[in-house]
């Protein structure tokens, strides 16, 4: 659960910190004091949406931590799939905004906005106004059936997906060949065509380097026949370098015995005299050897040209040439067989559609069981919440297509008064009434679901009285096995508070600032009684207030509890 709120310069807060406590925590406040703030420092942490303009005026940056307690062990098996480890039994949330960035951590190590919200669906549930809104779309009612029937279709949805992506992925074989004889014939022609000036090549891995090396060699032979024998010449002929030094050392060795430097000396120029002779004799062989032909020349020039020519059109070097080659038979041969595969292929894809079809069968007769449930829970819950000839249905229809959540499509149907037919959601019902069909749905799911923490947001829209009073029985319910939070505007709803927050706004010093703190029993009462009589609080509203108290613990004591 969410035991810790930490905020710092965001919007109207300057710096606030706030426990929550088990059980039903109730948020209230009067119109302005900031209470959309503080779920959304929430929703900011989790990775919701942020702007420039959210960091207070003239503060450096805007920072929101969350601190949660996780004991469930089906929690914390989810979080360690994604390396998220809970020390000391907590998991902290950071986000830090500056400027257009932001920073987010979970338990000090930095972490991606994906991450944090993959991992607060595993901590917690914000309702909001946008959700409930959600309720009339198709897509959610299908996503709600199956939450609500998951022990029993777990199974048969999973299998309908695996069966989905096998059809699809035979779709994708399938649809490479759809062309006609025409195209086929003419592409064979070409591959064979391309294969042909491949093959007939004949090229080997690093024959172009080694065509390149003889070729810049031929191509320059005369500079290097002249300049290696000019070397020749000076090196090795009467009067050139080998000569001079076969007459230094003759001079040197005649006093070299007479002092041990020039004999250092002299043993140094005999060295090198040697090493000069087998230069000479390197030298000499590759001039022997040397030779020029301009037939050769000519036929590296265009083998050359060749193997460029088939790089500019088949890759940049013959190991890609020789891999497209490869690659062209492949396929020369997938279109040669291309009528086998095809009936190949096609057997194959009628065999998954089939399987894909018969578990879409199987899930849609499992999900209209859990429906029939779904229906009667959810009409006993609306009844509950003061729809006293409530009618709900869930009516399915079967899709043109497959899709990976099988080939139903639901809608939700609901009749609200006597003798009126059952309409779509949309067509029926008010902001207020919507808000409470999906409170009744929130409890129906609350007991299936293992996240610890609820958040309430609007939850309280366009319904008052009797209404009111069944909401806070409901909202109630559900604070028994869950951490619920929950912003109201309603005197019913507060009452029913395990533990209450008071958010005010404060003006100092020509600034403004939204605070908020846990206020006892007594505050609590004046607070109801606040909302109740408005600006002036007289001594009958305050014993309405306190009656009302009164009566809410003994609801949780008896049928609540």
């Amino acid at each position: 659960m969410l035991v810790n709120l930490h905020v710092k310069n965001l919007a109207l807060i300057d710096e606030i910190e706030v426990d929550f406590d088990e059980g039903l925590n109730i948020l209230t406040g009067e119109t302005g004091a900031g209470k959309s703030i503080i779920i959304g420092s929430i929703s900011l942490a989790l990775g919701g949406k942020m702007s420039r303009d959210m960091i207070r005026e003239n503060a450096p940056f805007a920072l929101v931590e969350l601190v949660f307690s996780v004991n469930n062990p089906k929690i914390l098996e989810e979080l360690k799939k994604q390396d998220i480890f809970a020390e000391d039994g907590q998991i902290i949330i950071t986000r830090k905004i500056t400027g257009n960035r932001s920073i987010s951590k979970i338990n000090g190590e930095a972490c991606t906005v994906a991450q944090i919200r993959e991992a607060a669906g595993k901590l917690l549930d914000i309702h909001g106004q946008h959700e409930h809104q959600s309720l009339l779309y198709p897509a959610k009612q299908l996503e709600i059936l199956d939450e609500y029937g998951k022990d029993n279709l777990a199974g048969s949805i999973q299998k309908v997906r695996e069966a989905f992506r096998r059809y699809k992925k035979m779709q994708e074989e399938l649809a490479e060949y759809q062309m006609d004889e025409e195209q086929r014939t003419r592409e064979i022609s070409f591959l064979e065509f391309e294969i042909k000036e491949i093959t007939d090549a004949d090229l080997k891995n690093g024959e172009d380097e080694e065509l390149e090396q003889r070729y810049r060699k031929l191509l320059n032979g005369k500079k290097i026949l002249e300049n290696a024998s000019q070397v020749y010449q000076m090196c090795a002929a009467d009067s050139g370098c080998s000569d001079l030094l076969g007459r230094s050392l003759y001079q040197l060795a005649q006093v070299a015995e007479y002092d041990d430097t020039l004999a250092g000396l002299c043993s140094a120029l005999s060295d090198t005299e040697a090493l000069l002779n087998d230069f000479n004799r390197e030298l000499s062989g590759y001039l022997d050897n040397f030779s020029y032909s301009e037939e050769e020349f000519h036929e590296i020039e265009e083998r050359l040209d060749w193997i460029n020519h088939l790089k500019m059109k088949y890759g940049q070097s013959i190991e890609l040439i020789l891999m497209q080659l490869d690659e062209k038979e492949k396929r020369l041969a997938h279109l040669l067989d291309f009528e086998t595969e095809k009936t190949r292929l096609l057997t194959e894809y009628n065999i998954e559609e089939k399987k894909l079809s018969e578990a879409c069968r199987e899930l849609s007769e499992k999900r209209k069981e859990e429906a029939l449930k779904l229906e009667l829970n959810v009409t006993e819950g609306l009844r509950d919440l003061n729809f006293a000839d409530v009618r709900f249905k869930v009516n399915f229809s079967e899709k043109e297509h497959f899709s990976a959540e099988g080939t139903d499509s639901v809608e939700y149907l609901i009749a609200t008064n006597p003798g009126e037919a059952l309409k779509p959601l949309a067509k029926v019902v008010s902001g207020g009434e919507l808000s409470r069909i999906m409170l009744a749905i929130k409890t129906l799911l609350a007991d299936k679901d293992e996240t610890e923490t609820l958040i309430f947001d609007e939850i309280d829209t366009g319904i008052s009285g009797r209404t009111a009073q069944k909401v806070s029985e409901k909202m109630a319910v559900i604070g028994r096995n869950h951490q619920v939070l929950c912003i109201t505007h309603l005197p019913q709803i507060a009452a029913m508070a395990d533990s209450h927050y008071l958010i005010e706004k404060k003006v100092s010093n020509m600034e403004t600032t939204t605070r908020i703190h846990r206020i006892g029993q007594e505050a609590s009462i004046e607070e109801i009684a606040r909302i109740l009589g408005g600006a002036k609080i007289t001594s009958t509203v305050l014993e309405s207030a306190r009656e009302m108290k009164d009566l809410a613990q003994v609801q949780k004591n008896s049928r609540v509890k």
